[in-house]
């Protein structure tokens, strides 16, 4: 790993498939919604009946500075546009350290979107790169 991981207290590594695409600096995005259906009872005004219905799973954004690891993405990207073919990951939240302090596994990844890095020489900032994938649900490990 690159000492530029190390500058942050937190980051993730995302591995699809059996394949690690490396750590990144910012997760966002890890977020479920119930769709509720409201049922009036007839003859019961007290209330109304909340039921739980479809579950729709937020996209996941993963951004960092370019790296070597890079290129895994890239390769990852290329594999997937031959053959779509949804695969399960895992994300974990690190300390600098290299411990764990959650994971998830994430079921169903397809790619959404890769934005790679704008270089301007008269901006001194790091290059980054974001990838978004949508996914199927996730679960605590």
């Amino acid at each position: 790993m690159t000492d530029s991981i190390f500058a942050t207290s937190v980051f993730f590594r995302l591995a699809i498939g059996g394949d690690d695409l490396g750590a990144f600096h910012t997760c966002s995005g890890m977020g479920a919604e119930v769709e509720m259906e409201s049922y009036a009872e007839g003859g019961n005004n007290g209330f109304t009946w909340h039921l739980p219905g479809r579950v729709t799973w937020s996209n996941i954004t993963l951004t960092r500075p370019v790296t070597a690891d890079s290129a895994k993405i890239g390769r990852w990207l290329d594999e997937t546009l031959k053959r779509v073919e949804p695969k399960d990951g895992e994300i974990v939240a690190l300390r600098p350290d290299l411990t764990p302090i959650v994971s998830w596994q994430v079921f169903g990844i397809v790619p959404v979107r890769w934005q790679g890095p704008s270089f301007d020489p008269s901006n001194p900032a790091a290059a980054v790169e974001s990838l978004e994938i949508a996914h199927e649900g996730l679960r605590w490990s």
